[in-house]
This record gives structure tokens, sequence and C-alpha cells, in this order.
């Protein structure tokens, strides 16, 4: 009898997990094909309500297209890959400094984690006034730089746990080579952090990509805009052109998900990496 019950919860055991797969595939990939749907969908057909264009507009992709689309897009590509990598060249030396040095005792992480956690309005004013004095006020350099140091204490956070992981032994084989501390940070710690780096930039990446607070504020010009301001200013005062709006956005939605598609194996395999400490 025991053997049979064993049995029958081994059996149910793939079907939830089934069932579970599936309602989270459902609400991932639903409002996305919404969003599809009314990206093709008419004015009359946004305001019917229709879950299906009943007449498809391909226009709405075209007139998205012929705005400053692409410029928010580029914008907002170089501001997350640059900021991303700006903030793991100081990230990682953060990060060895705290694990293997014990720099700031045991609260450092933490007290660097604590103003990441305030809401970003409150440095809004602060960092226009700095930027405007470093004439980088309303430039894609100053919103890319305002990126690189916003998240670096997540980033120092982050790869706290991945650092831990490296054997002491290591640093200590390297410096009878004669090796300073520089050098064992990039010729050995840095490959060794390779995957964590890539999950971790991954990470920081879409966060700058999808920041829209600082950049509605820090960049004015439609050469510094990106693509989350560029989107709300596609909102008319009166009316919407949702279908426009709908088909910028899935333009929007495309290098996440080729990112997400190309690096997906590696941002596992770096998650994973750092799971215990």
């Amino acid at each position: 009898m025991t053997d049979r019950l064993l049995a029958g919860s081994r059996d149910r055991r793939p079907i939830a997990a089934v069932v579970v797969l599936a309602l989270v595939l459902a609400g991932t990939l639903i409002p996305i094909a919404y969003l599809v749907s009314v990206s093709l969908m008419s004015r009359a057909d946004v305001g019917a309500g229709l879950l299906v264009p009943a007449h498809p507009q391909p226009q709405n992709w075209v007139n998205a297209l012929s705005g400053g689309l692409l410029q928010g897009v580029f914008n907002s590509l170089v501001a997350a890959l640059a900021g991303a990598a700006l903030t793991l060249v100081i990230a990682v030396p953060a990060a060895w400094a705290i694990t293997r040095y014990r720099a700031g005792g045991r609260t450092l992480a933490a007290t660097v984690l604590s103003p990441w956690l305030l809401p970003p309005i409150v440095a809004v004013i602060p960092l226009f006034t700095l930027l405007r004095s470093l004439s980088l006020n309303n430039t894609l350099p100053g919103l890319t730089l305002v990126y690189a140091l916003s998240n670096v204490a997540v980033a120092v956070w982050l790869l706290e746990g991945f650092t831990r992981r490296i054997p002491a032994e290591l640093d200590e084989a390297a410096q009878l080579d004669g090796a300073g501390g520089f050098r064992v940070l990039v010729s050995i710690v840095t490959p060794l952090l390779a995957p964590a780096l890539v999950a971790v930039g991954i990470i920081v990446a879409v966060l700058n990509y999808n920041e829209f607070l600082l950049a509605a504020f820090l960049t004015q010009s439609p050469d510094a805009q990106t693509l989350p301001v560029v989107l709300t200013l596609m909102l008319g005062e009166r009316i919407t052109d949702y279908g426009k709006l709908a088909a910028a956005s899935v333009i929007g939605l495309i290098p996440v998900f080729a990112a997400a598609a190309f690096f997906q194996r590696k941002l596992v395999s770096g998650l994973t990496a750092g799971s215990t400490r």
C-alpha cells in the first residue's frame, strides 16, 4: 500500500510541474501577445475592447518607426551596455575587497546597498546639479555615468556571493610567484568570475534599459532621450494612438528578448554558480 501511495505521488509531481509551468508561461506570454495584437488595431478596435484586430493595421508599425523611436532604442542600448560595463569595472574590486580583505567589516555591503533601496526621485536634484557642473547635463554620456554609479551597490551585493567561492589558496599561490594584488585581481579573479560577470552585467543592463525616472529628468534633447522617454512622448494630451504606441513598445522589447535568448545559458549558469555562500 505504501509503495502504491509513493508511486501515485511521484506520478502527480510531473503533472503539477506542467500545470505550474503552463500558468507561468500564460502569465508571461498572454500580455505580450495582446500587446502585439493591439499594435495591429485601429483606434476603433481599441475603443471597442477587441482582443483581435478586426482589420489589421500594419501602418501602425510604419508610423512608430517614422519618429524618434530607433534613436531612443539606440540611446537605451548605449546607456544600458556602457553603464553596465562601467558598473562592473567598479563593482568587481569593491566586492573583492569586501570578501577577501574584510574591508569595512561585515556591514559595509549592506551599507552600500541601503541607498539603492531609496526612491530614485530623492537623487534627481543632486544628480541634475552635479551633471550641470560637469557640463554633462542633457547628454547620453552623463546619463550613462549616472546609470553606472547608481547600480554599483546592487552589483557589489550580487558579486559578493561569487567572490566568496574563489579559494584563498589561489591568491596565496599567485602572491608566492610575485604577483601583486592588482595582478591577482585582473589575471586570476576576473577570469574566474566570467560567468558571474555575464549574469550580473545582464541584470544591470536590463535595469538601465528599463529605467525611466532619471532619464526623463536628466535628458530633454531627442539626441539623448531613451526608449521609455520616447514612449511617454507618444501619449497625446487628448487622443492617444494606442496602436502606434503598442507597436513602438513591441519594437522596444525586441533587443531585450534577443539578449535573453542569446545569453540564456550563461545567465542561468552564472546565477547558479553563486547560489551558495
